[in-house]
């Protein structure tokens, strides 16, 4: 195995990717902190002002001249929901100092760079840049306000949001407008401070590096020593949204196609089991050769789109189709059908092969691509169990139609959400 896992400090972990595949470094580091409604319109707004400045580059312009010099480096920032933590997200990608024409340690420069960025933002009288967290605040406002646009993502966010009402993976990820009116220079920079004491960070490096010396070079940073040890163990509550019969959601908008998505809880005993799941899912409604495509949108012509993913994390099974608006009660009726077929072992080998050649498929592509494989790792860290690719193949291929069967019997409808013109 080409990873690595190292402690800096209590909390704090360097993660490191050691491959010859790319031209290029990458380096990513996730601030993990738990979902609540109170905090999450906080951080999204973080993230964002974060790359607007650091002491030693008050701006943008000043971060690209920067990025520039390092050979067209570039940066990236983002946030997500993984479970019922925010993570907020930060890459920098540059080349990789053997392609250069001379010496210049590219690789030091970027680790010290992105950790700038993250961990020394510019702050004026002990406050963020108000112009900077005001502009910030109408950037985000334009996302919130903006989530009805993507119909199809609108949609599956509904849907989870009415599974997990008044509970943290309801929360929306970019927070609330409410919300974001009332926060300050002063009090973002204060809760910044707090999370950098409090959540949990983790620092990846990819690329063909020398293991020992990124660890030094991460370990003498200058914001690095400036962090303390903090106690932090991922939890996630699963199964506690279960109810013994669906919540039916309809909402009405001005849609040209009506957007059907079912919440189904699945009941796994242990992580072991979530493999089941992952075949389950490929063979109900991952990629063309599923019994959704094929029997939703294929046969009966029902769905321009039709398919399912699995929120690991939650165990939660979500169906997403996009269809006319009056073939509803037909497409329901349809994948409900696909769902009881599998409870009852009504497909076949050809079926859970074709399934684990698409899994294994996708597995042996996860090296391919620097981010996959960080976001592969950061999945793991998450889960607190290291699994290699080697081992999640023999994973995948030990997966017998009984124990299919056997998960098939333990997901339920949770909620049904439509939107309709």
């Amino acid at each position: 195995m080409n990873y690595l896992k190292k402690q800096i400090k209590k909390g704090i972990n360097l993660h490191l990717i050691n491959t010859k595949k790319f031209k290029t470094n990458l380096l990513s580091v996730f601030i993990t902190n738990p979902l609540t409604k109170e905090n999450i319109t906080k951080e999204a707004l973080i993230s964002a002002v974060l790359r607007r400045g650091t002491l030693n580059e008050p701006s943008q312009e000043e971060i690209s001249i920067k990025l520039e010099n390092m050979y067209g480096a570039s940066f990236d920032c983002g946030i997500e929901k993984m479970g019922d933590y925010h993570i907020l997200k930060f890459y920098l990608e540059t080349i990789n100092d053997e392609f250069l024409p001379k010496k210049e340690d590219i690789l030091k420069q970027s680790i010290n760079e992105i950790l700038d960025i993250v961990l020394n933002p510019l702050i004026e009288n002990d406050e963020f840049k108000n112009e900077y967290v005001d502009s910030e605040k109408e950037n985000l406002k334009q996302i919130i306000n903006g989530k009805i646009d993507n119909k199809s993502r609108y949609a599956f966010d509904r849907c989870i949001e009415e599974m997990y009402e008044d509970k943290p993976y309801g929360l929306y990820k970019y927070g609330y407008i409410e919300d974001l009116q009332n926060i300050t220079a002063k009090d973002l920079y204060n809760y910044f401070k707090k999370m950098l004491s409090e959540c949990k960070i983790d620092i990846f490096v990819s690329g063909d590096i020398n293991i020992n010396e990124v660890e030094e070079i991460v370990k003498n940073n200058v914001q690095i020593q400036k962090l303390e040890d903090r106690e932090f163990n991922i939890q996630n509550e699963v199964n506690e949204t279960s109810r013994n019969e669906a919540k039916i959601v309809s909402e009405s908008m001005q849609v040209t196609q009506g957007k059907l998505v079912l919440g189904y809880d699945v009941r796994t005993k242990n992580k072991e089991e979530k493999y089941i799941v992952l075949l389950y899912n490929t063979i109900l409604g991952s990629g063309a050769n599923s019994k959704l495509f094929q029997n939703v949108r294929e046969k009966a012509s029902l769905a321009y789109t039709a398919a399912s993913n699995y929120i690991r994390q939650k165990d939660n099974i979500f169906i997403r189709a996009g269809i006319e608006i009056e073939n509803y009660e037909k497409t329901l009726k349809i994948i409900k059908e696909q769902v009881e077929d599998m409870k009852n072992g009504k497909f076949d080998e050809r079926d859970i092969e074709d399934a684990k050649r698409s899994l294994i498929s996708t597995i042996k592509f996860i090296p391919d691509e620097q981010d996959t494989e960080i976001s592969y790792y950061f999945g793991q860290e998450f889960t607190g169990q290291l699994v290699s690719f080697e081992e999640y193949i023999e994973k995948i291929q030990n997966i017998s139609k009984d124990q299919i069967i056997d998960i098939a019997n333990r997901i339920s409808l949770n909620t049904i959400y439509f939107l309709k013109d």
